[in-house]
């Protein structure tokens, strides 16, 4: 797999011609960025199009192919990629594709309310360290087991949302009707059991679509399955092992488990397929609707930390999903990199002559912390934004990432000097011991600003605009 292999071994395999077409400096650069799953393999354009290099391109792409299976789910031009996975264990190398979190709708459904519930899951959005958290698809399920009905829901999600799709039903000519409406694309279709497998292969082969393999709680037949659609020439499946809330979550929780590791640890090849939750298949229980939402959530969330590839959710509470996407996020964000953002000067607001002047490091999460707590605080700013190699201000005091020379650099490439009459940096409460050097290297009188950026506010209106600094000038 990709974190097991030497950047010599592709370098071997390249044209080794240094062309640039990959926008690398030369081919061990884009080996090296190949192995580390940063490129595809299909930059290289002289490998990919040029016949005396084909056998090495399929050399590449056999050894690059993860254990667990991508499987692409289109809709015309978005796509959402499930599986892909090379390591059991994330801090192994790290997660690729993050669980895919669908919606579903069903088909009685009234066609308002249809059209309301595919218009909040297509406009749930969180902004959440620099990034949009969303949903990624809508998964329609038949209840009327009527393909004419089923249709006409399908076409209304069409008609009302771009996201891809999840078509659910046992019933082959249910499915059929669906997917009359969705030419090109190729929704996820579900699900092949041991009763309908023959007639959801051909279904599956006729419209190019992936499938869905389900055998609840009986891994042993749905390894069969699978082995049987493979023979039928199916190529991209996924394992529904079940899902099942109350006392059935430690069954699930462990067939999710043993399916992987089976992957992983066994080298099982019938089993690297993604995995698919159902976490709303706890609405089949009878009770009230918050306990319900309740386990939904964390059984959602057991299933993000247990491999599953795709979950299909019932509930559109922001209590409930909320969770979910951050969890998601935080795990599937690469461990061998610390999430940061571009260091440089950054306005908050319209700042002139007479506005504060601070700093912190490039660390992401501290980064938006802070610069949307001065927003919150309606302050005009200047923020200046050290490399700290993502880390956060405390640790890149400590670890000696933070120093009066290198906010002394940052000052003089911001050019802040320029755009300010006095010489004041307000510095993060965290660094108070730099403030020293940090006066001496920069020659700009330091202000220890709070602790937690939560008080900017109440700092600046005290030591700041209260006593009018930037008259007092350097």
């Amino acid at each position: 797999m990709a974190k097991s292999l030497s950047p010599l071994e592709l370098y071997n395999l390249l044209p080794k011609i240094n062309c640039g077409k990959c926008g690398e400096a030369n081919c061990l650069s884009f080996a090296t960025k190949l192995v580390n799953l940063e490129v595809e393999v299909e930059k290289c354009t002289p490998l990919v199009e040029e016949g005396r290099y084909r056998e090495n391109y399929f050399k590449i792409k056999e050894v690059l192919k993860p254990p667990v299976k991508e499987v692409l789910i289109t809709r015309g031009g978005r796509v959402v990629r499930i599986g892909g996975e090379y390591v059991l264990y994330r801090h192994e190398f790290t997660y690729r594709r993050p669980t895919a979190i669908a919606v579903d709708v069903s088909d009685n459904m009234s066609p308002d309310s249809l059209i309301d519930r595919v218009k909040q899951v297509e406009s749930l959005s969180y902004p959440y360290i620099g990034k949009e958290l969303k949903l990624d698809l809508i998964a329609v399920r038949s209840v009327a087991g009527d393909p004419e009905n089923f249709r006409r829901t399908v076409r209304i999600v069409l008609d009302n949302s771009n996201l891809p799709i999840v078509l659910c039903s046992l019933n082959p000519d249910v499915l059929r009707a669906g997917l009359a409406e969705m030419p090109g694309d190729s929704p996820l279709i579900y699900a092949a059991t041991v009763d309908n497998w023959n007639r959801m292969a051909e279904l599956a082969l006729a419209y190019d679509c992936p499938l869905v393999v389900s055998a609840p709680n009986n891994p042993v037949a749905l390894k069969s399955l699978v082995k049987t659609m493979l023979e039928c020439g199916l190529e991209d499946l996924v394992l529904d092992p079940g899902c099942m809330g109350g006392e059935g979550i430690y069954d699930t929780i462990v067939n999710f488990t043993m399916l992987r590791k089976a992957v992983f640890r066994a080298n099982d090849s019938l089993l690297g397929f993604p995995l698919l939750g159902a976490p709303m298949s706890v609405w089949l229980e009878k009770g009230r609707a918050l306990d319900r939402k309740w386990e939904e959530c964390y059984l959602a969330s057991m299933l993000i930390v247990r491999y599953a590839d795709i979950l299909i959710m019932h509930s559109l509470d922001g209590w409930v999903l909320l969770p979910l996407l951050i969890l998601r996020d935080n795990i599937y964000t690469d461990p061998r990199k610390p999430v940061s953002v571009k260091p440089g000067l950054y306005k908050i607001g319209a700042p002139n002559e007479n506005s504060p002047v601070m700093f912190t490091t490039n660390f992401a999460l501290t980064y938006y912390t802070v610069s949307s707590d001065i927003q919150a605080a309606k302050v005009d700013a200047f923020l200046i934004v050290v490399d700290t190699e993502g880390l956060s201000v405390t640790s890149a005091v400590a670890g000696r990432k933070l120093t009066a020379d290198k906010v002394a650099e940052a000052i003089k490439e911001s050019g802040i000097k320029n755009l300010v009459k006095h010489r004041f940096l307000i510095i993060p409460g965290r660094a108070s011991k730099l403030s020293g050097e940090i006066e001496e290297a920069t020659g700009w009188k330091v202000l220890v600003g709070p602790l937690d950026s939560s008080e900017i506010s109440k700092f600046l209106s005290e030591n700041w605009y209260g006593k009018k600094l930037w008259e007092v000038g350097s």
